[in-house]
């Protein structure tokens, strides 16, 4: 089938995260095959905007619906994920088998400075869409100072949705609006850092949770990963954090594959093919009940403001972590200006991430490979 053909292929090929894959396939489906036209390709496009869950992925799925049903909506997402979750496996496989070995050490002491870059663009580039009134990055900034408060990163989504929500509708408090919608809240912590042992049910429903609640770039991934498997159980440490959205990059696909090489890391493959199944499986059930309701989605200022704010609290809760990452990833001298000098490239010229990050291999090589 045509559907499965593409897919299978973009899923192999499709570097650059999320923008870029919206990019190939206006390409491919708009102007190649014209299965779309440009409307309905931007109807689509804002459609994913307004349910959770990995924008390029939800594209894929919404177009392989429109073009061959029910078995097209299948086919088109699991053709788009399966070559990337086969190769973030392989790596996670070879990172278990080597991972402790000094020739891993110096890759991951280059590739993460170029890590942090790559998110530090995201937010630059996200936060110029995204805040679209002074005080919205106000609201931003308080969900990420909250979050290191230790206030629960869900309450703090939708809380900032909610209060952009009614800003933007004209409904202000008298005083403190944004003191008064995030009081509440204060008492709120994640909840005891002692360690939960590993289980495979809750390994697949925190990443189908996860699938359920997650808007903004795949980058906020990071808050939510970091906020579960680092502090509430205890699973992984900041450093396997930062390799598995590493590994996320480095691959073609869907970033959320990152979900694959947590699981593979904590459980092997079985525990990898569940937390994928867990994590993708709602964006799924989200295309199919939303795609009759896209023209009123569209038209509906409500639903647009609380977008508006849940894009915004997303961006902070990614500075946020972004803040904790970088203390475990520039480690010395040589790696800040190594991050710096990547962020500047992504910036100035707009490189593909992949070749910063076979550049941040070799960095880690020269720099570190003789250590």
């Amino acid at each position: 089938m045509d559907v499965a053909a593409l897919f299978l292929r973009l899923g192999t090929t499709a570097f650059g995260g999320p923008a870029a894959h919206v990019a190939i396939l206006h390409d491919e489906v708009v102007r190649r095959r014209k299965w779309l036209d440009e409307q309905r390709f931007l109807d689509l496009l804002g459609a994913t905007q307004l349910i959770p869950g990995p924008n390029s992925t939800e594209m894929a799925i919404h177009i392989g619906y429109l073009r061959a049903g029910w078995p097209g909506l299948i086919l088109a997402g699991v053709s788009f994920i399966l070559p990337a979750m086969l190769m973030v496996m392989g790596l996670a496989w070879a990172y278990l088998r080597f991972g402790s070995t000094p020739q891993a050490g110096w890759l991951l002491y280059g590739v993460k400075p170029v890590i942090i870059a790559i998110i530090l663009q995201a937010l630059w580039e996200l936060g110029n869409k995204a805040v679209k009134r002074g005080w919205m990055a106000a609201v931003g900034a308080a969900v990420g100072l909250l979050y290191f408060l230790g206030v629960n990163e869900i309450l703090l989504l939708f809380a900032g949705g909610a209060v952009v929500m009614l800003l933007l509708n004209r409904e202000r408090q008298t005083a403190g609006p944004l003191a008064g919608w995030f009081a509440p809240l204060m008492g709120m912590g994640l909840p005891g850092l002692a360690a939960i042992p590993f289980n495979l049910p809750l390994l697949f429903f925190t990443f189908l949770k996860i699938g359920a609640i997650l808007y903004g770039s795949g980058y906020v991934l990071l808050a939510f990963l970091r906020s579960d498997f680092v502090v509430r159980y205890g699973w992984l440490s900041d450093q396997q954090l930062l390799d598995a959205i590493a590994v996320g990059q480095v691959t073609p696909g869907p970033v959320f594959t990152t979900a694959t090489y947590i699981g593979y890391l904590l459980g092997g493959p079985g525990a990898a093919v569940l937390a994928t199944l867990g994590i993708f499986l709602p964006s799924f059930i989200f295309v199919a009940l939303s795609s009759p309701l896209i023209p009123r989605l569209r038209s509906s200022a409500w639903a647009g403001a609380l977008l508006d704010g849940i894009n915004v609290s997303s961006l902070g809760l990614m500075a946020a972590v972004t803040v904790r990452l970088a203390s475990a990833s520039l480690v010395d001298l040589p790696a800040v200006l190594f991050g710096a000098l990547a962020l500047g490239a992504l910036l100035r010229f707009r490189l593909n991430s992949t070749w910063l990050i076979l550049a941040g291999a070799l960095f880690g090589w020269l720099v570190a490979g003789g250590r």
